[in-house]
């Protein structure tokens, strides 16, 4: 039986890299942020290539997360599915997709917000996912009785193959030094927006060093961090550590 794994993130949070990680492995199918389409469907947000995006892929909300709670697309012991949160803003949620373990990947809001700056970029608190993160993890930590995994990237860039090893752990695989090393390129699991956001991972053979430059944001984009903080600090609280 394929073990599916649903890594719900921001955007900007290295969760493409993340994805890179787990497609090095030998058992491992990965999706591309699969609502996608759904979410630019229903809200008209103005992302870039929203229309080339919504003509790439299923934008039904239901009919995705059948997908998802469905049979692997290929033949794999994991499926590892790199999701947005803040694209759930329709009538399907984490809960309707049984089956799934779930963990949640997360980055200072203050490193998020720069990185969409240098991408020339407007974002709002939404944006980011973090409170719909936040609504996640709460219900599945009642599912479960415990917390679900979370990954804080600041601490992946540190020292991946520590980071890595406790994540699949917690996940209940097999830690794979495959996840630390890939190909540069596209992939043809990526979704057709790469070409606008992915040219550093693209670009990239594995994880790079951390974050550490100096960040200076205007007063717009510090306001969007300070509404986000509370819930990445919430988070933070249960991040694992090497």
């Amino acid at each position: 039986m394929t073990i599916r794994i649903a890594m719900w993130s921001g955007p900007r949070n290295l969760s493409t890299a993340m994805m890179r990680s787990f497609g090095s492995r030998a058992d491992t199918f990965v999706s591309d942020e699969p609502f996608y389409g759904a979410y630019l469907k229903q809200t008209g947000d103005p992302q870039p290539m929203a229309d080339a995006v919504m003509a790439s892929m299923d934008c039904d909300w239901d009919s995705v997360a059948r997908a998802m709670a469905g049979p692997c697309p290929e033949p794999a012991a994991i499926w590892y599915q790199k999701h947005m949160a803040h694209h759930m803003v329709g009538s399907i949620g984490h809960d309707d997709m049984p089956g799934l373990r779930h963990a949640f990947l997360i980055r200072d809001p203050e490193r998020v917000v720069a990185s969409y700056a240098a991408k020339r970029v407007a974002v709002r608190p939404e944006h980011l996912g973090c409170e719909r993160q936040v609504e996640y993890f709460e219900r599945e930590a009642d599912r479960l009785g415990q917390a679900p995994p979370v990954i804080d990237s600041a601490e992946v860039l540190r020292d991946p193959p520590a980071m890595l090893e406790r994540l699949c752990a917690a996940l209940g695989i097999p830690w794979d030094p495959a996840m630390l090393r890939w190909e540069q390129g596209i992939r043809p699991t990526d979704g057709i927006w790469a070409s606008h956001w992915y040219d550093a991972v693209a670009a990239s053979t594995g994880f790079g060093p951390p974050d550490t430059a100096p960040v200076t944001l205007d007063d717009e984009a510090r306001r969007v961090v300070d509404a986000c903080r509370p819930h990445y600090e919430r988070l933070a609280e249960h991040r694992l550590r090497a």
